[in-house]
């Protein structure tokens, strides 16, 4: 089997996997898990490896070979290192910050929010994001015009490897735990959760609120590399998980409206996916019986 098959099926074997272990545990049988919610999951797993990735591909090879036909393949020689230092930066890094940016944005955090607002965690959970998010994430585009330079060999690679940690981080199979609870492997745990994302500092990032002591909603942003929270401040690492998962405040409209914002908005004005402009949404703790735009 060639590299670039091997690279396309490791991801969906891990997929399959982990989606089997959590199905015989339980995780898609229950009532937290909405027909509607698997809907987005299985539609935003479904959009990105077969339109939204492929497209960008064959838009940025196009425009690269009719624009700059010199450089394809200039760095197709250059040292592999820098191959790797260059997607660790051009789409990690960017990732990191496109991240970063969903939720300090309001805008942003419209395109993100379907990744949030499911109450559980699972490998599912791993690719809900409206299609916007990813048509427009930097590290995608990027991606292409390092392959149309020559790091495709690299690419094939890398790709695999970070689609598993990222998996892996939102799965319910938290591999990390034997790290924690033998003392022999402390320090090989202090090394493991600072250099790429775990179970533990992900889990971090869906919990519910900050004020449990275990979440951070609005840090550990890393999706391979949880270096960059370190780097930038963003870090909370407690080794120990969330008891509860999401936005449970917010409104949970259909599939298509989360994922297809804002061409396909809500009709209920109590929710922030009304319009562009609408920045609050639906809290049951308010009356919002007077609720104007």
């Amino acid at each position: 089997m060639d590299p670039e098959n091997i690279s396309k099926l490791i991801p969906v074997l891990v997929l399959l996997i982990l989606g089997i272990i959590e199905s015989l545990g339980g995780l898609y049988f229950n009532d937290k898990r909405s027909k509607n919610d698997l809907t987005i999951e299985l539609v935003s797993l479904t959009i990105l490896p077969t339109l939204i990735q492929p497209a960008i591909l064959v838009f940025v090879l196009f425009v690269m070979d009719l624009w700059l036909p010199i450089h394809e393949n200039y760095f197709i020689n250059s040292y592999v290192l820098w191959h790797i230092l260059a997607f660790l930066i051009f789409d990690d890094l960017t990732q990191y910050l496109w991240h970063r940016f969903s939720h300090e944005n309001a805008f942003m955090w419209k395109l993100h929010r379907p990744h949030h607002v499911v109450e559980e965690m699972g490998v599912l959970v791993t690719y809900r994001n409206a299609f916007f998010y990813y048509a427009f994430m930097p590290g995608i585009w990027f991606s292409a015009i390092l392959i149309y330079l020559g790091m495709t060999e690299v690419y094939l690679y890398y790709i695999p490897v970070k689609t598993t940690v990222i998996v892996l981080a939102h799965s319910e199979v938290k591999w990390d735990r034997f790290l924690y609870k033998y003392q022999i492997l402390h320090p090989l745990a202090w090394i493991v959760e600072r250099t790429i994302s775990t179970p533990c500092t992900h889990y971090a990032h869906h919990g519910l609120t900050s004020e449990d002591g275990v979440s951070n909603p609005n840090g550990n942003y890393g999706n391979l590399l949880f270096f960059w929270d370190i780097l930038f401040g963003t870090a909370k690492i407690t080794r120990k998980y969330p008891k509860r998962f999401g936005a449970w405040n917010k409104m949970k409209e259909p599939w298509y409206v989360q994922l297809f914002f804002p061409i396909i908005k809500s009709k209920d004005p109590r929710s922030e996916l009304h319009s562009i402009k609408t920045d609050i949404d639906y809290d049951p703790s308010v009356d919002y019986k007077d609720f104007r735009e």
